[in-house]
C-alpha cells in the first residue's frame, strides 16, 4: 500500500499492529535469480491463503514476486542485508527475501533471519534440505511474516517450537531444526545445484561417450571381458569410470574450492561436498543413459548367434544386460577426456563456489555502475 512508502524503518514496526484497520496488507518476495524465483513464484500463489487461515482480522493478503541477488556473500551481516535491499523504500508492506546461499552461525545452519523494526525476513532456501521443499519454505515464509508483525497466529502450528530461535543484535534468528542439520543443509545445497541439468550440459560428453560405446560394442574381446569379469567387477568398473569422471569434471573446470585461510576452512569444505555430491549424480545419470542407449544399440545391432558363436554358449537377455552395463563404464571414462571439449558454463552451476565467486564479481560491477 502507499503508506509504506512514506514511512521510515522505525515507523514501519509501528504500523504492523495498523494492519488489522488498515485490511490490507501486501508481501513482496524478493529471491535471487533460479531456483529460489521459481519457488517465490509458486509461493506467491499460496501463500496470502494460508496467511489468512491464521489470521483472526480477516485482513486481505497480497504477494508479489521480484528477482534480484542483492545477497553478494552468505556471510553477510543482518544489518548490512537490511541496508542493501532497504526494505523501508518498497511500496510493500512486508519484505522477505529469498537466497540460496547457505547462511550459518559457526556450523549451525542458519534458517532465517527476521527484523520487526524493518519488517523484513532474509531466509535461506538451501537450510530447508533437499525435499518438499515448497511446503518448508512455505512454513518458513509465514514464521517469518508472523514474527515480524508479532502475530504468533500466523504461524504454521508448531512452527516456533520446530524451528528453535535467538535474539541477535538486528531482530530474531531462527535455526534449522535438530537432527541432521547439516545434512540438510547440504541436500538443499544439491538440490539447488539442479544435478539433473549436468546431463543435458554435458551433451558433447553424452555423444563422445556414445560413440566410444558404440565402436567397443563391435569388439568381440569386450564381449568375453562382459561374460567373465562377474557382478562385483563390473561394480568396481562403474564405480571408478563415475570417479574419474567427476575428478576430470572437478579439475578441468577448476570446481575444488581452496580456503585462502582457516575461518573460510569449513566453508570450502560444505561448498566442496557440495560439488561432489552435485556431480556424482549428475555424472550417474548420464551413465544410466548411456546404459539404456547402448542397451538399444547391441539389441539392434548384435544378433543373438553371433554372440553365442563367440562366446560358446547360448545367450538371453541378462548378457546384452551384462554388456552394455561394461560398455557403459568404458564409455563414461571415454566422455571424462571429452568433458574438456564443454564450455565451463555447462559445468560451473553444479558448484556452489563457482556461482558464488560470479555473484561477488555482479555485486561489484553493479556497485562499480552505481558510482
Amino acid at each position: 500500500m502507499a503508506y509504506a512508502n512514506t514511512v521510515s524503518g522505525n515507523e514501519r514496526s509501528q504500523s504492523g499492529a495498523e494492519f488489522a484497520a488498515d485490511g490490507l496488507v501486501s508481501v513482496l518476495l524478493i529471491a535471487d535469480p533460479g531456483k529460489p524465483t521459481a519457488l517465490a513464484q509458486r509461493l506467491a500463489a499460496s501463500l496470502p491463503e494460508r496467511l489468512r487461515r491464521g489470521d483472526r482480522t480477516e485482513r486481505l493478503w497480497t504477494a508479489t514476486v521480484r528477482s534480484e541477488p542483492y545477497l553478494p556473500d552468505e556471510q553477510a551481516d543482518f544489518a548490512d542485508v537490511i541496508d542493501a535491499v532497504e526494505p523501508s523504500s518498497e511500496g510493500e508492506d512486508i519484505v522477505v527475501y529469498l537466497t540460496d546461499l547457505p547462511r550459518r552461525e559457526d556450523t549451525l545452519p542458519v534458517l532465517a533471519d527476521v527484523s520487526t523494526e524493518h519488517l523484513f525476513a532474509l531466509i535461506s532456501v538451501a537450510a530447508v534440505g533437499g525435499v518438499r521443499i515448497e511446503d518448508r519454505v512455505g512454513a518458513v515464509v509465514q514464521l517469518a511474516i508472523a514474527s515480524a508483525l508479532d502475530e504468533p497466529e500466523l504461524a504454521p502450528p508448531g512452527a516456533r517450537r520446530q524451528f528453535p530461535s535467538v535474539q541477535i543484535e538486528s531482530g530474531t534468528r531462527y535455526f534449522a531444526p535438530s537432527g541432521l542439520r547439516r545434512l540438510r543443509l547440504l541436500s538443499g545445497m544439491v538440490r539447488a545445484n539442479r544435478p539433473w541439468r549436468l546431463v543435458t550440459g554435458l551433451s558433447k560428453v553424452l555423444v563422445g561417450a556414445f560413440a566410444t560405446g558404440a565402436f567397443a560394442l563391435a569388439t568381440s574381446t569386450i564381449w568375453e571381458f562382459a561374460d567373465t569379469m562377474g557382478p562385483w567387477r563390473m561394480s568396481a568398473v562403474t564405480l571408478l569410470s563415475i570417479a574419474a569422471m567427476v575428478l576430470w569434471l572437478v579439475l578441468d573446470h577448476e570446481l575444488w574450492e581452496r580456503p585462502a585461510s582457516p575461518v573460510e576452512r569449513d566453508r570450502s569444505v560444505l561448498y566442496n561436498s557440495a560439488t561432489v555430491v552435485t556431480l556424482v549424480i549428475g555424472v550417474a545419470v548420464l551413465h544410466l543413459a548411456l546404459f539404456g542407449l547402448l542397451l538399444l544399440a547391441a539389441c539392434v545391432t548384435l544378433p543373438p548367434d553371433l554372440l553365442s558363436k563367440t562366446l560358446g554358449r547360448g545367450v538371453d537377455f541378462s548378457d546384452y544386460l551384462t554388456l552394455s552395463w561394461l560398455l557403459a563404464s568404458i564409455a563414461t571414462i571415454g566422455g571424462a577426456l571429452g568433458s574438456g571439449l564443454e564450455n565451463d558454463a555447462a559445468v560451473t552451476d553444479a558448484a556452489y563456489g563457482v556461482r558464488q565467486r560470479q555473484r561477488v564479481e555482479n555485486a561489484r560491477k553493479r556497485s562499480d555502475e552505481a558510482e
